[in-house]
Formats: structure tokens, C-alpha cells, sequence
């Protein structure tokens, strides 16, 4: 069954979860970074390539010929995804596909209304019995 972990208070979700790519990066997972909204997409493949001046989070957009041996991967839908380790959930409604990943990450901003779309996704995941961690984002890092 998919571990779901919220991060609650995010100054900047896209910078937030630059941090969260370059980890699992770092670690060795496949990331998905998923948002129906390709303008968030192509946001957040920016900010990767300026997230941190010493380091390179390799990435590219699921349609790549590169997707399969990419460890860092954008995309709009769950077609054709060539792995399913951990979800990034950057959209405002669960994702559809996520229950084929191994982990669905979730990022939550300060922000009244992100916080209450985020509520409806918690509650939609507790109500199918997942196992949800919540984490409360520090400037140092997460505790929870």
C-alpha cells in the first residue's frame, strides 16, 4: 500500500520540492513530479536547473526519449510512466494514478486555500485506510 507524507507550511512549494527531488535524488529513488497544469510542470523544470548552484538534479518530461533512464521525472498524466518508486503531487486533487507508486509526496503552503484542497486530499486518502505521515516543514529541515 502507497506511505502518503504530507509536508505542511511550505514558504515556496516549487522551491520545497526542488528540495524533496534533489533528496530522493540523492538517494537514489525514481521520482515522478506530477500536475495536470503544464505551466507548473515547465515552473518547476525551471527551478530545478536554478534550485542550487553546485548541484544538478537530472530531469526530464515523461514524453522523453530519456524518461526511462531519467531519475527525475514531469509529468501531466500517468500514462506511459516507465517507473513508479515516489509520486510529487503538484497538482490541487490527488492524483489518479497514484496508488501504483510506492510513496505519494504532498506539499502544503501557508496558504488558506492550498491548505483547505490539501485538507480534501487528506481526507480522501485517510477514508481508503492509506497510511499518511505528516510533517511539519522547518527552515533546518522536517520534523514529524
Amino acid at each position: 500500500m502507497t506511505r502518503i507524507d504530507f509536508y505542511r507550511y511550505a514558504e515556496d512549494k516549487l522551491r520545497f520540492a526542488c528540495r524533496l527531488a534533489a533528496t530522493a535524488f540523492e538517494r537514489s529513488s525514481q521520482l515522478v513530479v506530477y500536475s495536470p497544469d503544464r505551466e507548473v510542470l515547465a515552473d518547476f523544470d525551471r527551478s530545478l536547473w536554478t534550485f542550487q548552484a553546485t548541484r544538478f538534479v537530472p530531469h526530464c518530461f515523461a514524453e522523453s526519449d530519456l524518461a526511462a533512464e531519467t531519475p527525475v521525472l514531469l509529468a501531466a498524466s500517468g500514462d506511459a510512466l516507465p517507473h513508479h518508486d515516489v509520486l510529487l503531487n503538484l497538482g490541487d486533487e490527488w492524483p489518479p494514478f497514484f496508488a501504483s507508486f510506492e510513496r505519494l509526496l504532498e506539499i502544503v503552503s501557508a496558504d488558506e486555500a492550498d491548505k483547505e484542497r490539501a485538507r480534501g486530499r487528506y481526507a480522501f486518502y485517510r477514508k481508503r485506510g492509506y497510511d499518511i505521515h505528516v510533517n511539519d516543514i522547518e527552515s533546518g529541515g522536517e520534523r514529524g
